[in-house]
């Protein structure tokens, strides 16, 4: 999913991950085009909440952002 507007992308993006959960998947990742114009990505393996846990603390300003998660059908998750 994506986001590009005048709020914060990154909350918006965590719910949305949130709301897939049920669906089942092995790691999810999140990429904003931060405050001063540059790309930070942030990905792991697991759920939503280890997404959150390797982004606290780090920049997660931006208005624009895309969000995934993955569903691991062959093969493990390789983030790390």
């Amino acid at each position: 999913m994506g986001y590009v507007g005048g709020r914060q992308a990154y909350p918006i993006l965590v719910k949305c991950l949130t709301r897939l959960e049920y669906r089942g998947y092995d790691s999810a990742g999140v990429a904003l085009v931060n405050d001063n114009g540059d790309l930070v990505v942030y990905k792991t393996k697991g759920k939503v909440k280890d997404l959150e846990r390797a982004a606290e603390g780090k920049d997660v300003s931006g208005t624009v952002g895309i969000a995934h998660t993955r569903w691991a059908t062959h093969g493990e998750s390789c983030y790390n």
